[in-house]
C-alpha cells in the first residue's frame, strides 16, 4: 500500500523583494483574518488566496499547503513577540525583566486573543512543535539570561528553570486565553504570583 507522502511545512520559497514579501505578509494577514473569523475549520488555501487578492497559483509559490501558511503565522506572531520580550534584558533587574516578559506574553495573548488562542492550539502539534523549537530554545536562553542577576535566588539548575517558567506562562496565559478573559492587569498578576513563587521570591520589588 502506498503511503502518503507528509505535505511540507517550510515555505517553497523565501520571498526576496519588496513586492514579494508584501504578497506573503498580504496571505498571512488574510489567513489570519480567516482563522478569526471561520476558526481552523475555515481556513484553506482557495479561500486563503481569495481573500488576499491572489492567485491560488501564486499562494501555492511560497506555500505547500495550509499547515505551511499555520506555521508561517505562528512564527510572525513569535517574532513580534520576542522583539517585546527582549526589552527584558535592558531592564536594571532581573525581576524587573520577568515582570517585562510577563507584560509582553499578556500583551501577545490579548492584543489578538482568538488568533492567538487557535495558533497556541496549532503550536502543540508535533510537526508543527518541531518548526518552532528555535523560538522555545531563544527564550529559554533569555531567561537564563535573567535569572543571573542577582536578585533573583539562586536555581538549582538554571536551565531547567527556565524551561518551567516557560511552561508556567504558557499554561496560565493559554488558559486565560481559552476563558476569553479580558482583564489584563489581573492575568499579568496571577503570571508574577506564580513565577515568583517558583523562584522563591517573597518581597517582589515594585
Amino acid at each position: 500500500m502506498a503511503t502518503k507522502k507528509r505535505q511540507s511545512l517550510k515555505p517553497r520559497k523565501i520571498p526576496q523583494q519588496s513586492r514579494a514579501e508584501q504578497t506573503v505578509a498580504t496571505i498571512l494577514e488574510a489567513a489570519a483574518r480567516i482563522l478569526e473569523a471561520k476558526g481552523l475549520d475555515g481556513l484553506n488555501t482557495n479561500y486563503v488566496a481569495q481573500r488576499a487578492g491572489v492567485s491560488v497559483g501564486s499562494l501555492y509559490q511560497y506555500f505547500p499547503g495550509k499547515d505551511a501558511i499555520i506555521v508561517a503565522l505562528c512564527q510572525r506572531e513569535r517574532a513580534v513577540f520576542f522583539a517585546e520580550a527582549e526589552g527584558a534584558l535592558n531592564e536594571p533587574t532581573g525581576q524587573r525583566g520577568l515582570k517585562h516578559l510577563i507584560t509582553a506574553s499578556v500583551h501577545q495573548q490579548l492584543r489578538r486573543p482568538t488568533l492567538a488562542r487557535l495558533l497556541d492550539f496549532e503550536e502543540n502539534r508535533p510537526p508543527i512543535a518541531k518548526e518552532l523549537a528555535p523560538f522555545i530554545t531563544a527564550m529559554s536562553e533569555l531567561i537564563q539570561q535573567l535569572l543571573a542577576h542577582e536578585d533573583i535566588p539562586p536555581q538549582p539548575n538554571i536551565e531547567i528553570a527556565a524551561g518551567d517558567l516557560i511552561a508556567i506562562v504558557r499554561a496560565i496565559v493559554d488558559a486565560a486565553g481559552e476563558r476569553g478573559e479580558v482583564d489584563r492587569e489581573a492575568l499579568e498578576f496571577r503570571v508574577g504570583r506564580a513565577l515568583f513563587g517558583y523562584l522563591g521570591i517573597v518581597d517582589r520589588q515594585p
